[in-house]
Order: C-alpha cells, then sequence, then structure tokens
C-alpha cells in the first residue's frame, strides 16, 4: 500500500494491476452513509459481472466511525482503493476539495464511466470531474425533486441529472420528474437499491440497542434530525424539542442524534428538556434498522430512513417542508410535519393501507448492473 499527497488530500492506493483487455472500468465515488449502503447492493451486482471492473473511491466527506467505516466492515462492502481525507467543511470548500483529489484519480485510471449516487457534495463533485473529462456519468436515484429549491441536496442532485448519461431512478415519479426537464434519454426505472439491501440484510438486522433500552415492540417512537433547517434555526429547533418533549410525554422516544445536532443542542441547553427521551449515539445500520422494525413509528428528517420504515411496515413523520419521497406522502403512508405541529402529526395520521410496489422489487442492483 501506499500513501501519498496530492494539493493537500490524503490518498490511499491498494495496487492492483486494472488492465483487462475488453473490460469495462467503473469508478463508484461515495462519501457518506446512504452511499454507502446503495454502493454494497451495486458492488454486490457488479461482482457477477466477469467484464466490469469496479474501484470503489472513499471522498471521506463523513468520517464519523459510526457513519462510515462501519457501514464496510457490517455490510461486507469492499474496502475504498482510494480515501480522500475530505472530512467536514463549507459546500464550496468541500466540493472543491472532492473535485481537485478525485480529478487526479480519474486521470490515472481513465474510466470508462464514473458512478454517482443521491445528492450529496460528493455526488456533484464526482459527476462535475468526469463531465468535464468528457466521462460518462451514471446516476444512482436521480430524478428526485423537492422544495425548497435551494437545499444544498437539491441543487447537487439537479446538477447530476443535467450532466448524466444514465440516469437509474427509484420510482416511476422520479421518471416523470425529468420528463418534465426533457430529460428522457438513458432514463430508467430500476427500484430503489435500498429496497434490495432491506431485503438482504434484514434477516442479520440487530436489536442489541432494542434489548439494552429495555424498550417494548410497537411502543417507542424512534427518532433521528439532521438537517441544517431544522438544527441550524435555534428558534426552529426549541420549537422541535418543545414538541418532542410533548410527545415523550405520552410515548417513549428513542432519539438518534446526530454530532451536528449534539452541538445545537447542548449550546442551547435544550437537552435539559429530554429528560424522558432516550437519547443515543448515531448507530450502525443493522442495529438502526432493528429499532426501525420493532418501532411505533419513526420522526426523521433523513432521507434514507423515511424509506426505510416504509419497508419497515412503519409509518414516518417527516420533519421538513418537502421530500424527494413525495410518493409516500401522496400514499398517506409518511406525513410531512414542521416545529408547529409535530405533536399533532404524530399521533393524528391518516388511515392508510400499506402502498407496495413503490420502490419496485427488490431487485434495482441486478437491474442497473445489467444496464451498465
Amino acid at each position: 500500500m501506499i500513501s501519498y499527497k496530492i494539493k493537500n488530500l490524503f490518498l490511499v492506493y491498494n495496487i492492483t494491476d486494472y488492465t483487462g483487455g475488453e473490460n469495462m472500468k467503473i469508478i463508484s465515488l461515495v462519501g457518506a452513509r446512504p452511499q454507502f449502503i446503495k454502493e454494497a447492493v451495486i458492488n454486490r451486482a457488479l461482482k457477477e459481472k466477469e467484464n466490469i471492473t469496479e474501484i470503489i473511491v472513499h471522498s471521506g466527506q463523513h468520517y464519523d466511525v459510526n457513519m462510515s467505516d462501519i457501514f464496510f466492515t457490517t455490510l461486507g462492502i469492499n474496502h475504498p482503493d482510494y480515501y480522500m481525507n475530505v472530512g467536514s467543511g463549507r459546500h464550496g470548500e468541500m466540493t472543491g476539495k472532492i473535485m481537485i483529489g478525485f480529478e487526479e484519480i480519474v486521470l490515472k485510471e481513465n474510466p470508462d464511466a464514473v458512478l454517482v449516487y443521491g445528492d450529496t457534495n460528493t455526488t456533484v463533485a464526482g459527476a462535475l470531474v468526469a463531465a468535464k473529462l468528457k466521462i460518462p456519468v451514471y446516476h444512482v436515484e436521480a430524478g428526485i425533486r423537492q422544495q425548497p429549491k435551494d437545499m444544498p441536496e437539491e441543487i447537487n442532485r439537479v446538477i447530476t441529472d443535467r450532466i448524466s448519461q444514465k440516469l437509474f431512478c427509484a420510482s416511476q415519479l422520479s421518471v416523470e420528474n425529468l420528463k418534465k426537464e426533457n430529460i428522457t434519454e438513458g432514463v430508467a426505472f430500476t427500484g430503489d437499491v435500498m429496497n434490495d439491501l432491506y431485503k438482504i440484510m434484514e434477516k442479520d438486522f440487530k436489536y442489541d440497542i432494542f434489548s439494552e433500552l429495555g424498550l417494548e415492540e410497537n411502543n417507542y417512537i424512534l427518532m433521528t434530525m439532521h438537517r441544517d433547517f431544522n438544527v441550524d434555526n435555534p428558534e426552529k429547533l426549541e420549537k422541535i424539542i418543545n414538541q418532542t418533549e410533548k410527545i415523550s410525554q405520552e410515548k417513549e422516544i428513542v432519539f438518534s442524534v446526530h454530532p451536528r445536532t449534539k452541538k445545537r443542542l447542548e449550546s442551547l441547553k435544550l437537552t435539559e428538556k429530554l429528560k424522558k427521551v432516550k437519547i443515543i449515539e448515531p448507530i450502525d445500520y443493522l442495529n438502526l434498522m432493528g429499532l426501525t422494525k420493532n418501532s411505533w413509528k419513526v420522526i426523521t428528517d433523513s432521507g434514507g430512513l423515511q424509506k426505510e420504515c416504509y419497508f419497515a411496515g412503519k409509518k414516518g413523520i417527516i420533519l421538513m417542508p418537502d421530500t424527494g419521497w413525495r410518493e409516500l406522502i401522496i400514499k398517506n403512508w409518511n406525513t410531512l410535519a414542521d416545529e408547529n405541529n409535530l405533536y399533532e402529526k404524530t399521533f393524528n395520521t391518516k388511515n392508510a393501507e400499506y402502498p407496495t410496489g413503490i420502490f419496485g422489487n427488490a431487485d434495482a442492483g441486478k437491474k442497473i448492473a445489467d444496464l451498465i
């Protein structure tokens, strides 16, 4: 193994001979929790293709052990061939650092395509680098649209879709969203790789945290929150915590607190209002899914978890003004909430039969690998 520094970014490269005649070489760029999970499914499917070599690049955008390395070990994802120690920072700074480091890797490897996932700074940085080097961009989870249009994730996904050659959509609504923007070439409804992973891993879900906390099945709420529009506004955050405190008087809450949220809660002294809430550190995917599966409902602003609770057959209360997964709102399964009505929305969700097939049939990984 060789470590070397490129323009203030430390990269680790595992020496491998990637020559392969007619083989196709794909670079998959990941950097945040949802992308690790999606990569696990794609990696599994691509391994069955003898003529495809996949190189995994980890931007290092999320570096907390429970939010990055744990997914490589727990989910059996191949360790990255390259690691860019980007870490956190301002949006422009982070995107720029990823572009600088990733461009060096792409020039060295000369892939046939670059595969990007979701809507993070890593996603748009990778797509821009590949497009400017005239290398095809393949976007997993293309076509999602939501308000507000100035949110970082929305900006990232719109730009990425505009410069992608293959757009793999998790739902039919995503296909329709792209069609409205006159993007129809290279678009495919593959289903959601998160659905694949849920079905693959369900038998391995862990219930250690569930047991340690002494929880009762179907009688507690799992809560997560990390979005800037929820945690960076002190007045709004306090209102959300006030609503959470009110809910905790009637239903037990397990709050998995993101480092960003923890910092805000402590600085505003809001943890004092959460005495009846079971506060835990971010946990690995398998324990998180165990908590989700045994919960009554889920309160979250996570794009991934609001689908995972649907896969688990649990209703989600979504702390967002809008969601990229409008399918679940339209079907009255998930419910949008805010700092003023969180309590009401939690206890007064609409009755609805479980809507099946929204995100395909748990074979998205195979479909994407075939299309590649």
